[in-house]
């Protein structure tokens, strides 16, 4: 015999009301068990359509959501690892997010690369663990059609490594990242105002061309004080960050101390005199 028709097997005149009470059900939960967490969507700059990734990508929205921790054992993955590169944190969980609240909150309103989905690539921030997280996979059939439905997306995320993208959310505490780890040197420039602008008054300074025409970009001045290494010196503690052309040898006068050579041109790595 058929499946009952005034429940659900996938079909029937309840079949929708019994959906709508089950997501219902899962939203609740996650309200009460979850955690607040930001959801970040990545807006794609200049993309290398070769490699499939573009190094430009930048952070302009921020949507908070309710989201639940389903491994609450512990990150999963390698954890702390030591590798030649020295440390690295490999801290993977998974996130249970309900599809009708994004669908509300993030798809309706956000330009998605993938629309109407959470994308692989966009950054997640716990505030909880003060830290952010990338998105690797979205599972979207688990659970598998339960009343004939797919009411969650499972987020994969592992801890996102920053890769001096812009971060402008307008909330404090998102883009505070930028200002502490970017070295993106035009973070120092100073930006010129459009001739016009000094007719006010203003005082500012202005170029007699306002733009630069090899580039198409507004002209800028940069800060002198500007220095690689003051920016390194603002990252993690932790990381051992050395001047490349010091621990070269590169800047001193002797060549005795350089790296060796490994090039076509001198393939047993002796230094040149």
């Amino acid at each position: 015999m058929a499946v009952n028709h005034y429940f659900q097997g996938g079909k029937g005149i309840g079949n929708q009301a019994e959906k709508r009470l089950h997501e219902d059900i899962i939203i609740e939960s996650l309200k009460i068990f979850g955690q607040d967490i930001y959801y970040l969507p990545r807006t794609l700059v200049n993309r290398d359509l070769v490699l499939g990734e573009d190094t430009s990508s930048r952070f302009d929205d921020s949507y908070l959501l309710e989201m639940y921790f389903e491994t609450n054992e512990g990150f999963a993955g390698e954890n702390e690892i030591i590798n030649k590169f020295g440390l690295e944190i490999r801290d993977d969980t998974t996130l249970v997010l309900s599809k009708r609240r994004f669908e509300d909150h993030v798809a309706s309103k956000a330009t998605l690369t993938a629309t109407g989905r959470p994308n692989e690539g966009d950054i997640v921030y716990v505030p909880l663990l003060k830290s952010f997280f990338e998105i690797q996979f979205v599972e979207d059939q688990e659970p598998f059609y339960q009343l004939g439905n797919l009411p969650v997306y499972k987020l994969k995320v592992t801890r996102w490594e920053y890769a001096n993208e812009e971060i402008n959310t307008g909330i404090n505490t998102l883009d505070a990242v930028e200002d502490k780890y970017s070295l993106n040197e035009y973070a120092y420039r100073f930006q010129l105002e459009y001739g016009q602008e000094a007719l006010t008054g203003r005082g500012s300074i202005v170029l007699e061309d306002y733009h630069d025409y090899s580039t198409g970009q507004p002209a800028f001045l940069m800060n002198e004080e500007y220095t690689a290494s003051e920016v390194v010196a603002k990252q993690s503690p932790y990381a051992g960050n050395l001047d490349l052309n010091t621990e070269a040898g590169y800047d001193t006068v002797g060549t005795a101390d350089d790296i060796l050579d490994f090039t076509e041109r001198n393939p047993f790595g002796e230094v040149d005199e």
